[in-house]
């Protein structure tokens, strides 16, 4: 009887798991219409009252994003007030709903890291993960990639869709 052998792990293919960039990071929400008189009307001094008096703490060493759930018109100074008070706790501070900082995340862990290593290189784009991987993240990905690798795939090591072939 013959020894089986992984033939996906003697291939000179590179996987690429985007899932794993952000190491399930979680982004915790701030949403300013707690902030807000009947939750639509910004009082400057209340407002900073309640900044104040917020626990900040409890973002220590998170991401956090900031939105505001009513369609209040919210001054652009708020926001920066609430960079001023959060900015010393949190790990990363974003603006919009958590889908959009997700996105945000995404591309700042991807932007940080160095595509030349993937220089004429099969790559694999991971396709199924834990966490729902945005498809602006895969076209993203996909971009930073195209310059440098002989070709790129989609999926599985053993199930893959071909993506692109460098022309030799």
């Amino acid at each position: 009887m013959s020894e089986i052998v992984n033939k996906v792990k003697l291939s000179k293919l590179v996987t690429v798991d985007l899932e794993k960039l952000i190491n399930g990071q979680e982004i915790l929400e701030l949403d300013l219409k707690d902030f807000l008189f009947q939750g639509m009307i910004l009082k400057e001094k209340e407002f900073r009252e309640k900044m104040d008096s917020h626990n900040w703490e409890a973002y220590k060493d998170a991401n956090l994003t900031v939105f505001c759930s009513t369609d209040a018109i919210i001054p652009k100074w708020a926001y920066m007030l609430v960079v001023q008070h959060a900015n010393s706790f949190v790990s990363e501070l974003f603006f919009g709903p958590k889908s959009e900082a997700m996105t945000q995340l995404f591309k700042k862990k991807i932007d940080a890291l160095d595509w030349d290593t993937y220089s004429g290189k099969y790559v694999l784009l991971k396709g199924c993960s834990k966490f729902d991987v945005p498809a602006e993240i895969y076209m993203y990905a996909t971009q930073k990639l195209l310059p440098h690798v002989k070709k790129l795939m989609y999926g599985e090591a053993c199930s893959n869709v071909p993506v692109y072939r460098a022309k030799d």
